[in-house]
């Protein structure tokens, strides 16, 4: 399995009446970008929001780091994203 970015945007009516698209990352598990694509748009944000993906994006390497993935029995399907929440303004 590799790990991927997901730019995922769409139009929310309670902002503007929707005449602007908003924009969100998703990460996915998967195997190609094509498997990737398909799983994002069974997400539950992805589809109370009528998402579509604008792009995607395979994150192989960081910082001269490999990303590999290692598959946790006791958190089948879950996702966990640890967030600082930072402005520097």
């Amino acid at each position: 399995m590799k790990l991927y970015l997901v730019h995922c945007g769409f139009y929310d009516s309670e902002l503007c009446e929707g005449i602007y698209e908003g924009h969100i990352n998703l990460f996915v598990a998967a195997e190609n970008f094509d498997q990737a694509k398909s799983k994002v748009r069974t997400e539950p944000e992805f589809q109370k929001k009528k998402m579509h993906v604008d792009g995607l994006q395979e994150i192989e390497l960081v910082n001269g780091f490999q990303v590999n993935l290692v598959k946790d029995q006791n958190r089948m399907e879950q996702t966990v994203l640890n967030s600082n929440r930072h402005r520097d303004l």
